[in-house]
């Protein structure tokens, strides 16, 4: 358990975003109850994923359970057609927490996230609505995604003289592979206290072995269903090279590629909790495993070597 602002999640956490996508009702409610069985306490959507259909799906599938875990979406994408439905203006945050709050199921949100920067709205507008509901009990704690180091210290800046509730925790794209919110966002979560929530922390896929070197996707998984251009730069020469040299280390240890992926980032400054998606109770089951594995201060530095 990592502390998050007044909450304590588990140091690997669930991602939803598979839910009203690349699973139904019936497997998400499945992936939903493995993790509860696993432990994990920490469930992650958003209003967006699934054309809303995530939060409800995560919604019925906790059902009584609700009351034991934390619960984290989003605003500020675009849910639909409608212009007026996104950004991070006060009036959309008003109507976004209410939304949610109706697909979950629940009478509060313990962690409510702005998905993305809006570059039309001052964040002293968004900050001073997002205090408002933590002020009533809508919102436990709020939280960020995508934004720089820049924008976080900006945030904190502004509710630090306003006196409103703080951005804890900021959710961006990490992985072992990707590390370059260590250079700027990572040190903006150290000095301010937020925790930091990776994203994509298994580089969609490839930090679990599916994918093999000039062969195409295979079906059904994350990646065959991208772009191509994006899937390409995941599967690029150079990522399956540096990949080569992760499970060289791995298996040295006894470990796997994906056991280093959770390890790896939960070594890392300000990391709460690793938020994985999964679409099959086994993948929980062995996400919560790999999360046992903790590295030595000498096996970090042995492992920022490799990828030097």
């Amino acid at each position: 358990m990592r502390k998050l602002g007044s909450l304590e999640v588990t140091v690997v956490g669930l991602g939803c975003n598979n839910f009203g996508m690349r699973c139904d009702e019936e497997r998400s409610t499945k992936v939903v109850h493995a993790a509860l069985d696993a432990g994990i306490n920490f469930f992650d959507t958003a209003d967006i994923y699934g054309g809303t259909r995530s939060e409800e799906l995560l919604g019925r599938a906790l059902g009584r359970n609700r009351d034991e875990v934390v619960v984290a979406t989003k605003f500020a994408a675009p849910i639909d057609d409608d212009p007026q439905h996104a950004g991070a203006s006060a009036r959309w945050v008003r109507e976004a927490v209410d939304g949610s709050l109706r697909r979950l199921g629940t009478d509060r949100i313990d962690l409510y996230q702005q998905h993305m920067p809006d570059p039309a709205v001052p964040i002293e507008e968004t900050l001073e609505a997002l205090d408002a509901l933590v002020r009533v009990g809508k919102v436990r704690e709020i939280g960020n995604s995508n934004f720089s180091g820049e924008q976080i210290d900006a945030a904190e800046a502004a509710s630090a003289t306003k006196g409103w509730a703080r951005f804890v925790s900021a959710q961006n794209h990490f992985n072992v592979l990707h590390r370059e919110p260590l250079d700027d966002v990572v040190p903006a979560c150290v000095r301010n206290g937020l925790g930091m929530l990776p994203y994509f922390p298994l580089a969609s896929g490839l930090l679990t072995g599916k994918y093999d070197r000039g062969e195409p996707p295979p079906a059904g998984t994350r990646l065959s269903t991208m772009p191509e251009d994006r899937a390409a730069r995941i599967l690029s020469n150079r990522n399956f090279e540096r990949l080569a040299r992760l499970a060289a280390f791995a298996v040295a240890r006894d470990h796997t590629v994906l056991d280093l992926a959770f390890a790896w980032l939960a070594g890392q400054p300000a990391v709460a909790s690793v938020i994985a998606g999964a679409t099959q109770a086994d993948q929980v089951r062995a996400n919560v495993a790999a999360g046992a594995w903790t590295l030595s201060r000498e096996e970090l530095e042995e492992l920022d070597e490799l990828d030097a």
